[in-house]
């Protein structure tokens, strides 16, 4: 079996499942003379990864009785173990349950210059599940389009992804089981389990084909390693190991070569088109106020009770309003089921991540609210206008985000997304008063006075945003901010209006 391929085409996948030979036997003196040149290598490039800071993920997926257990082990031995963070995968928690299925795996993706060690990953649950019609064709095809996207997205940010899959034949994988079963000291490691997957190892092989199938790809193939020698097995992934380490390197280096910046879109003029003049009297705001907070508290404890979680984002220009807004709603909806995150520059930990990062940590759970004070949007906002990221990573950063929010909304989630427009007059007016004001000076900065002056660039990408990532499941709502009391009304209104759709 050839297993040492590393980039087998979907023709070749189906014939390494179908293959039942034997790879080569290894003489011990010749394993050990060979393993320890590549353990010595290996070392060494992991020692270039962490300096270079570049990420890597190792998936160990396959057949049970592969040798699953034992490849993780020896990658303990072989590499630094201080560089390495092991994380392996089995039945979902109840915490992993109430989020997007992504959500355990977006918190265990290794930072810049480390190796993440996937034991299990997101292919094994989709596999199961299809074997035991617990989904449909069509939801499987989803799944693993869902995965191949997620894969390519952290490849194009730098991460390293390499998947193996350990195969043995139906005959080895009994034998092993057998052989187990008559050690006392290793007996428990054979459970009903794998013995009723066991008889059906020829819908888990089809299955597992069409998976390895729909996601073997440039950024992210497939190396199937035949696992019925384990001396064979280990070294096949010894050199496999070397062999992406080593071409890691040389993609980065070839990543910092600079790409020119795409051509301008025509964008409609979404600010453009909102009138700035609506106005509430006080009287009738702290009427509807009252209302409209009754009304939400009642709502988010329904959402509660039926495990809706609810996600709000609030962007706009600076001094638009937002933290008042939220501090209306954070007293409409109960401190039990909200919280508040407020978006900063990221941190030295925060940047050593891909962007998303730290925004899928707080993805609230079933029956919870998480309010936004600013969000991933800075990837295309300010990133983009101050140059923190270049055009190329910007420019995908749409359908990342995308992607990201249609996780979220196709568990039953509920998002809203609101812009607080104001003009540059009105801005301007409620920046003087700031720093005329003892209790408001903390809330002006020269970084405010400075992002004046890109008031048109920040228009442009304000507009592309919302034409780019305005979907009917998550939705802009544009809100005219130059009167506090009537946005702020607007917003309780609509999100009212929302949650009554769905709860």
């Amino acid at each position: 079996m050839a297993s040492s391929e590393p980039d087998p085409g979907c023709e070749t996948i189906q014939a390494l499942f179908q293959a039942a030979e034997l790879g080569p036997k290894v003489p011990r003196e010749e394993y050990d003379q060979q393993i320890t040149g590549l353990r010595t290598r290996l070392l060494q490039l992991q020692q270039a990864l962490r300096d270079a800071r570049i990420p890597v993920l190792i998936l160990v997926n396959g057949v049970e009785g592969a040798g699953k257990a034992e490849v993780v082990n020896e990658l303990g031995e072989w590499l630094d173990p201080r560089g390495i963070d092991v994380c392996a995968y089995w039945k979902e928690t109840d915490e992993e349950q109430a989020r997007p299925r992504f959500w355990r795996f977006w918190r265990d993706l290794p930072s810049r210059g480390r190796i993440g060690l996937f034991f299990g990953s997101w292919y094994s649950t989709p596999i199961v599940e299809r074997v035991l019609h617990e989904n449909s064709k069509e939801a499987f095809a989803a799944e693993l389009q869902r995965i191949a996207e997620t894969e390519r997205m952290l490849a194009r940010d730098g991460l390293r992804i390499i998947k193996f899959w350990f195969h043995v034949s139906k005959a080895a994988q009994k034998k092993h089981f057998h052989k187990l079963e008559q050690d006392p000291l290793n007996r428990w490691r054979v459970t009903k389990q794998d013995w009723e997957y066991h008889h059906l190892y020829e819908r888990f092989t089809r299955v597992s084909e069409q998976a390895l199938s729909a996601t073997h790809q440039d950024e992210a193939p497939w190396h199937i390693i035949d696992s019925e020698n384990p001396r064979h097995r280990n070294l096949a992934t010894a050199r496999l190991l070397q062999e992406q380490f080593e071409a890691a390197l040389s993609a980065a280096t070839r990543r910092k070569k600079a790409v020119p910046a795409p051509a301008p879109r025509r964008i409609p003029d979404a600010l453009g088109r909102v009138s700035l003049t609506a106005r509430l009297k006080p009287e009738i705001y702290e009427q509807k106020l009252a209302e409209h907070t009754a009304e939400l508290n009642r709502l988010t404890w329904e959402a509660a009770r039926k495990n809706i979680p609810i996600l709000l984002v609030f962007e706009g220009w600076d001094a638009a309003g937002k933290g008042g807004v939220i501090r209306r709603l954070a007293t409409a909806i109960d401190a039990k089921l909200r919280r508040v995150v407020s978006i900063a520059a990221p941190t030295e930990a925060e940047k050593a991540q891909h962007y998303l990062w730290r925004f899928w940590r707080h993805v609230p759970a079933a029956g919870r609210v998480v309010i936004f004070d600013r969000s991933w949007y800075g990837r295309v906002l300010v990133e983009r206008v101050e140059g923190f990221a270049r055009p190329e990573e910007w420019q995908r950063a749409y359908g990342e985000i995308n992607s990201f929010e249609e996780q979220f909304t196709q568990r039953g989630g509920v998002l809203m997304k609101f812009w607080l427009h104001i003009s540059p007059e009105e801005q301007l007016r409620r920046f003087k008063e700031r720093e005329q004001t003892a209790y408001k000076q903390h809330k002006i900065t020269p970084e405010d006075w400075r992002n004046r002056h890109q008031w048109a660039n920040y228009t442009q990408a304000v507009n592309e945003m919302v034409a780019r990532t305005h979907t009917p499941e998550a939705p802009w709502l544009i809100v005219p901010g130059n009167d506090k009391l009537f946005a702020r009304v607007a917003i309780l209104r609509a999100l009212r209006q929302q949650l009554n759709q769905h709860v």
